[in-house]
Formats: structure tokens, C-alpha cells, sequence
């Protein structure tokens, strides 16, 4: 699951969300476009989490690295760490900043080696040298209330009411006041920024055709099912008397579903998987690893139209309904197309941004106390 979270932007220097930009390959089968990314200088925003991932599909989780076996001396920072322009970045500037990036990593800091907090420090250093550089061309640039309260809206939007926004605030030490302040500082360096490569990045329908001739193996699609269920939740440590009750009414609405009532009606009334009341069970397209196994092995053995049930799976009891299948193959150029050439506009974008940002960066006197990396 997706974490809900602010945009990173807002816990450390504006800048370093000048380079967030689209950098992934294009994907092989998009179902659907999500249109031409942002211009360069916006950095994407976090999805919130939804209210429950989908109950038969799989979850992926990592294990936190080993703590090292002795815990590394402080490193020692001189105060100012750096000046540009004869502007000074303090010591505590750069503690901070650091401590945030931290703590949003999930890292613990006393399990870092020296070598590891100093290449941290250098690496919001040159955070910090930029946002200063940036900030400065950009203060020129107009940012109103209303566009201010606006991009808060948004944010808000992607929680589930003001309360969880609040608490979120909260966790990441941000109050409505920074967060006012932090995101008109962002507007005015995207801004700022979209100006200087507004027009850097055109892309073709032939750059985009070169490109998906020269990655075809990037196209190539496994075999896809898209299907909808109806899940009757079980508990893995339920009672053998409730493992039963929920087969038995599972076995009901897959009687019901036979006799021709409506699938997409059935799941919204019946289901039991948070969300199946705006989804009516839909999950859409999907390939066969996606899917834990039985749910998987009974929805890619049926046909189209054909409703199948009940299935035991690790979340409970599924009838199974096949909407549509898709073999495996080579995606149509067509099809991924407008994907491609908004892939190859941000990577344009990208490399124009980097450009901008090293002639700020060329120009500027900058002084740095932090000894050099390796």
C-alpha cells in the first residue's frame, strides 16, 4: 500500500523537486493515458493510500537493513557549512535538513557510518546551494493567495478529510503556516523554471516511432485478464464454523450471479472488500503475477463472460467473474504512442533543467567547509 504522504518538496529545500520529474520507461500495456506529465520544474505528488489495495493482489514488502555492529562518532560541521554568493548556510540549516530526510527515509541515524552522514550532508548541501540560487532567480516571479490555497486543495483532496491532512501535517512537523510558505516558494521556482525551458523539448511522432523501434522488448505484454469479483472476507485464524458460513453465502451470490443478475450490482451490495461499493468489484486488467495464485490460476483458466466460484484464497471466499482476455505480445505503436513521446518530453525536460541549474550553479561563488567525496 501507498503511504499518504506531503510532498517531499515541502520537507526539504524547493529545489531538490526541480529534477522529480517522469524518468521510467513508459509502460508496455497502459490500459489508459494519464495525459503529458507536468512541465519540469513540478514535482509529482505522492498518491495517497487508498482505502484497501485490491483482496486478491499480491503485496510486496522489504526488510529494513541491519543496524552496523558499532555506532560511528559524530560528524563534526563547521558553522557556516557553506556561503554562496557570501550568503551563508548555517550549521543548523543543514541539521535540519538533514534530520527531515532522515526521518522520512525511515533510516535511524545512529545506524549510519560517518562516510554515509557526511556523503548525506554533501548531498543536501548541494540541495541547499541550489534552492538558494534558485529562490533567487525566482523571486521575482508572482505567486497570488489564491494560487497558494489552491495547490493546498489539492493536496487536501488526496485525503480522506481535513483531520488525516492534519495529523499527516503534524508527522512531518509542518504547520499550515510553513506549508503556506513552502508551497509558494515551490510555485515561484516552477514557475521560474518552466520559463527557462518552456520550449526545449519537442518530440515528434517519428522520435517517438524511433524509440518504440529501438526498445521493442519494453512493448512486449504478458497474457492479461481483466475480471471483477465478489470477495466474502475470512479471517486466517477464523474458526472452521466461519470459514463455512462465509463458503455458503459465497455459494449464494454465485447462484444469483448464474441466474443473470447483475455482477457489477452483486459485488457493490455483497462484497466485502473496503471500496467495492464504487468499484462494484472491478479490477480492471491485470497479468498473472499480480494475482496471488488460486485467485490467478481460476480467473486465466476461464473464458470471457464466464463466472467461476467459489475461490479460497488468504483474504477469504471470491466468485470470479471474466469481463475480457488479452494475449500475450508486441504492444501497438498506436497504443503507446502518446506514453512514449510524453516520456521522451520529460527526459527533455529533465536534461534541461539539469542544464539550467549547473549555469546557475557555474556562476555562483560558492564556498564549502564539508570535506569533498571520494
Amino acid at each position: 500500500m501507498t503511504r499518504k504522504t506531503i510532498p517531499a518538496l515541502l520537507l526539504a529545500p524547493a529545489a531538490a523537486a526541480l529534477l522529480a520529474m517522469p524518468a521510467c520507461k513508459p509502460a508496455p500495456a497502459p490500459e489508459s493515458s494519464e495525459g503529458t506529465p507536468a512541465p519540469s520544474a513540478t514535482p509529482a505528488t505522492p498518491k495517497p493510500e487508498a482505502s484497501a489495495p485490491a483482496a486478491a493482489t499480491k503485496e510486496v514488502t522489504a526488510e529494513a537493513p541491519a543496524a552496523p555492529a558499532e555506532v560511528a562518532p559524530p560528524v563534526e560541521l563547521k558553522d557556516p557549512v557553506a556561503k554562496v554568493n557570501g550568503e551563508p548556510i548555517s550549521k543548523a540549516q543543514i541539521e535540519e535538513a538533514f534530520k527531515a530526510a532522515v526521518e522520512a527515509s525511515g533510516v535511524k541515524a545512529d545506524e549510519l557510518t560517518a562516510e554515509q552522514k557526511l556523503g548525506g550532508y554533501r548531498q543536501i548541501l548541494d540541495e541547499l546551494i541550489m534552492d538558494k540560487l534558485v529562490a533567487k532567480a525566482a523571486a521575482d516571479v508572482q505567486v497570488t493567495d489564491a494560487d497558494v490555497q489552491g495547490e493546498i486543495d489539492k493536496l487536501k483532496k488526496q485525503f480522506p478529510d481535513e483531520a488525516a491532512f492534519n495529523k499527516q501535517l503534524e508527522q512531518v512537523g509542518q504547520t499550515p503556516e510553513k506549508l503556506s510558505t513552502a508551497m509558494r516558494t515551490m510555485l515561484q521556482q516552477q514557475r521560474w523554471m518552466q520559463s527557462q525551458v518552456k520550449d526545449s523539448a519537442p518530440v515528434g511522432d517519428a522520435d517517438a516511432k524511433a524509440f518504440y523501434d529501438s526498445n521493442k522488448a519494453e512493448f512486449e505484454s504478458p497474457e492479461t485478464v481483466k475480471a471483477s469479483h465478489i470477495l466474502f472476507m475470512v479471517d486466517k485464524d477464523a474458526p472452521e464454523a466461519t470459514v463455512k458460513e462465509k463458503e455458503e453465502a459465497a455459494k449464494k451470490a454465485l447462484a444469483r450471479a448464474k441466474k443473470g443478475e447483475d455482477f457489477t450490482g452483486l459485488a457493490k451490495s455483497l462484497s466485502e472488500e473496503p471500496g467495492a461499493k464504487e468499484t462494484g468489484g472491478d479490477l480492471g486488467f491485470f497479468s498473472k503475477d499480480r494475482m496471488v495464485p488460486e485467485f490467478a490460476d481460476a480467473a486465466f483458466a476461464q473464458k470471457p463472460g464466464d463466472i467461476t466460484g467459489p475461490v479460497r484464497t488468504q483474504f477469504g471466499w471470491h466468485i470470479i467473474k471474466v469481463e475480457e482476455k488479452k494475449p500475450a505480445g508486441l504492444t501497438p505503436f498506436e497504443e503507446v504512442k502518446d506514453q512514449i513521446a510524453a516520456y521522451l518530453k520529460s527526459m527533455k525536460q529533465r536534461e534541461a533543467v539539469q542544464g539550467v541549474l549547473k549555469n546557475l550553479k557555474d556562476s555562483a561563488q560558492i564556498e564549502s567547509t564539508l570535506p569533498p567525496g571520494n
